[in-house]
C-alpha cells in the first residue's frame, strides 16, 4: 500500500514537472520594464543599418572608388551572416560595433537596471558575433571588426589594407 502510494505520488510529482516545463517552454520569455519614456524613446531610436559610424565609412570607401555591398545576406554553410559591408569579390566583410551592444572593453557599460535581462543578451551578442567570425573563416572570408569608436581615417585604413586596391586605381 505505501508502495502505491509512493509510486502514486511520484508519478503525480513527474506530471507536475512536465507540466511546468511544457508551461515555462511556452510562455514568453519575459521582457524588461522600460526604466522612464526617455529610456523607451532612446532604445526604439537605435538602428540595426545605416548607423552614423557605418555611413561616414562607406561613404569614405565609395569617394575612394569601392564598390560594395551594404547590409548583404551571406548564407554560408554553418550560419546565415550579415556584414554591415561586405566586398563580394574579394571575400571581405566588415562589421562597425557599437560600444553598448557589442560589449566593448573600453567603451562598453553595463546597465544598471534590468540586469537580469541586459547581462545575458549582451553575452550572446559578442558569442553571436565569435560565430559568425568562425563561420566566415571558414568559408574563405577576411572578417574586419571595427568599434564605433574607432577614428575614421583608422577604419579606412583597415579596410584598404584588408581589401587591396579598388579597381579604378589598379
Amino acid at each position: 500500500m505505501a508502495q502505491e502510494i509512493a509510486q502514486s505520488g511520484a508519478s503525480e510529482y513527474t506530471e507536475t514537472v512536465a507540466k511546468e516545463t511544457v508551461a515555462k517552454e511556452t510562455v514568453a520569455k519575459p521582457y524588461p520594464f522600460p526604466t522612464t519614456p526617455g529610456v523607451t524613446a532612446n532604445m526604439k531610436a537605435n538602428r540595426r543599418t545605416d548607423t552614423k559610424p557605418e555611413l561616414a565609412l562607406r561613404a569614405a570607401l565609395h569617394a575612394m572608388g569601392y564598390r560594395y555591398r551594404k547590409d548583404f545576406r551571406l548564407d554560408l554553410p554553418l550560419r546565415r551572416v550579415r556584414p554591415d559591408i561586405a566586398f563580394t569579390r574579394r571575400k571581405v566583410a566588415v562589421f562597425i560595433d557599437g560600444c553598448f551592444w557589442h560589449a566593448c572593453p573600453d567603451h562598453g557599460s553595463k546597465p544598471k537596471s534590468n540586469q537580469w535581462y541586459w547581462s545575458p543578451k549582451l553575452a550572446k551578442n559578442v558569442e553571436r558575433d565569435r560565430a559568425a567570425d568562425d563561420a566566415l573563416v571558414q568559408a574563405g572570408w577576411r572578417v574586419v571588426r571595427l568599434w564605433e569608436h574607432v577614428p575614421l581615417a583608422d577604419a579606412v585604413a583597415l579596410v584598404v589594407d584588408a581589401v587591396g586596391q579598388p579597381k579604378s586605381l589598379r
